[in-house]
């Protein structure tokens, strides 16, 4: 017995001390990876950017960790549309860095807007005088648009473009809820409010389908516009190509007969033709930084001046964080800590003026109104001027309409001026179908309303009472854009009704002031707060990559996060609105100022 002890203890005094010396080696490697994280990037002469047109783009990007690098993670798979911008511009202003290499691919964005974005920056990157080359294996359709900025292109030998216009499909589950025993009650104002028809019709209605024709339409002509720029040809041509036929079946060589690209090459090729741009010999390296080197570039601009807060609203607009995990997770724009962040940026005497970046499709009305009362509050001490990113629609708009001046991207999707509030009715799946019936009692005639409306037979009386609430909501959002934006309230509701609008169509009927970028409303946020020198400080933080795993109020965990998109990838389709009945049967019902949601392309 004794001898067990014995062998027990040494075996527990192994693994303790196996356990602390790689937890000491382990530490050791995070703050060497943390430390070169951290140190600044010395640009070699004669270097070549390379950014990667592979994975998501997104407003922003979480702060990288450096277990990524342990676990031997190079790519990154969300790239944020400030940090690709902020590199882009360093590059420019960077004399050791003579070019920009665009490897395409499969990059998919949130909006339009946001892949006009990158190719404006990478447009203004050549006033330089410096060159962009692109190269891919295959092109989809919209890394094509932002890669057909370069001076040339190049597509491997049997590669692909991917190029035939904008469009898609929109499910609608009415069909599925109709066999399950599950109907869903819509009280909305807003004949373009289309948001609820996925779950009430099983197609689209007249009134989607010609503002969608609208916008998507306004979207292609725009893309097509830029593309017969760059190429030289002519916008009628392109679209002939996409309507004559499928060219992602085509041969390579009828790329180049269409002057979609330059050549057909191999890969060892684009690196020769890069060496010759270069002028270095065939067997030297080409001396390449990654997005994170040029991250970690020190930048030559200085912050001298005034300060002027950009604060990132981006996301959807909900009332808490939990809320949001049952909506799918992804960055959100809570009410409550929006609006105390505006707070302290009123009340920051450092702070000369704001410029409020807005890429949203809207949310909950509560937490919109919280906000737009911060953004007016702010108002009062200093201008405040509105960004549009990819979309700044329904409660994005909601939001945005006290701002001094609304600047929004040309290819932007804006209004949805509307309201609605969507509960699903469970009687016939738990009732008729289940066979569990429900008796209780009850001090007022609406003391189990809502239990009503989710489980009762006849829910019509109740649904009055909230289309009068909507109602109300929607004379309250025609109010607060027309005091906003000094538009008469039947005006107002003459472009409202949920309608959606091109950016470029909004600054003819006042939703908008200017079209142009960040840095547009930059100056013009300078220019009303009269500032002659001035730099910018990015608002709220972004944090550090250990504050993902730190579980904070309200908000969950890293590891919570990664659930819910383990489980989004497990049911696929079955996904959005199966988290949308869970949200409804969990939270209650809510008003929402949400636009239609399917405006990602790639």
């Amino acid at each position: 017995m004794k001898q067990f002890f014995k062998m027990t203890f040494a075996t527990v005094c192994g693994i303790a001390i196996f356990l602390v010396v790689t937890g000491f080696f382990l530490t050791i490697s995070l703050l060497g990876m943390v430390a070169s994280d951290s140190a600044s990037t010395k640009v070699k002469d004669n270097s070549v950017f390379v950014i990667k047109l592979n994975g998501n783009i997104e407003e922003r990007a979480s702060a990288g960790s450096p277990l990524d690098e342990l676990l031997g993670v190079d790519e990154i798979s969300t790239i944020g549309l400030d940090d690709v911008i902020s590199a882009i511009r360093k590059a420019k202003d960077n004399e050791d860095i003579k070019g920009i290499y665009l490897e395409g691919g499969s990059l998919g964005f949130d909006a339009p807007a946001t892949a006009q974005q990158l190719r404006d920056a990478l447009k203004d990157f050549k006033k330089s005088g410096k060159w962009i080359v692109a190269y891919a294996n295959q092109y989809h359709q919209v890394s094509y648009y932002v890669a057909s900025v370069a001076d040339n292109i190049y597509l491997n030998d049997h590669g692909a473009i991917d190029f035939r216009g904008l469009g898609g499909k929109r499910e609608y589950y009415k069909g599925l809820y109709d066999k399950l025993g599950i109907k869903y009650m819509a009280a909305k104002v807003g004949k373009y409010k289309s948001y609820v028809e996925s779950n009430t019709l099983t197609g689209m209605s007249d009134y989607d389908r010609e503002q969608r024709t609208a916008y998507q339409n306004g979207i292609w002509n725009y893309m097509l516009k830029e593309m017969a720029e760059s190429r030289k040809v002519k916008a009628e041509a392109l679209n002939q190509l996409a309507n004559d036929s499928i060219m992602a079946f085509a041969d390579p060589n009828d790329y180049v007969k269409a002057r979609l690209i330059d050549k057909v090459i191999f890969p060892e090729e684009i690196k020769a033709e890069i060496k010759k741009r270069l002028k270095i010999d065939k067997d030297d390296d080409i001396h390449q930084l990654t997005l994170s080197d040029m991250l970690n570039v020190k930048s030559e601009k200085d912050d001298d001046g005034d300060k002027i807060a950009i604060y990132y609203a981006y996301g959807s607009i909900v009332d808490s964080e939990t809320i949001n995990k049952l909506q799918g997770g992804g960055h959100s724009i809570v009410g409550k800590t929006t609006a105390e962040d505006l707070r302290k940026l009123a009340d920051d005497d450092d702070v000369k003026a704001v410029v409020f970046r807005v890429n949203s499709g809207g949310g909950s009305a509560v937490a919109s109104e919280q906000i737009r009362h911060a953004v007016k509050l702010l108002k009062a001490k200093k201008p405040v001027v509105v960004s549009m990113g990819g979309a700044a629609a329904s409660g994005g708009y909601w939001i945005s309409s006290p701002a001094n001046y609304i600047v929004a991207e040309p290819t932007t999707i804006t209004g949805s001026i509307g309201i609605f509030g969507l509960i699903p009715n469970f009687s016939g799946l738990v009732t008729d179908k289940l066979g569990v019936t429900f008796d209780g009692v009850k001090t007022n005639k609406f003391s189990d309303y809502d239990e009503e409306l989710i489980l009762g037979k006849n829910p019509d009386e109740i649904m009055k009472y909230m289309q009068t609430y909507v109602d109300k909501g929607y004379q309250q959002f025609l109010t607060i854009v027309s005091e906003g934006r000094g538009i008469k309230p039947a005006e107002v509701d003459s472009i409202g009704q949920g309608r959606v609008w091109l950016a470029s169509d909004a600054l003819k009927i006042k939703l908008v002031d200017k079209l142009g970028s960040l840095d547009d409303a930059v100056k013009k946020a300078a220019e009303l707060a009269k500032l002659k020198e001035y730099h910018c400080e990015t608002y709220p933080n972004k944090g550090s990559w250990i504050d993902q795993f730190m579980p904070d109020e309200d908000k969950g965990s890293y590891l919570d996060s990664q659930l819910h998109k383990e489980f989004k990838a497990l049911l696929g389709d079955l996904y959005e609105p199966l988290m949308e009945i869970r949200q409804t049967v969990k939270e209650g019902s809510r008003m929402q100022a949400r636009m239609l949601d399917d405006v990602r392309v790639k």
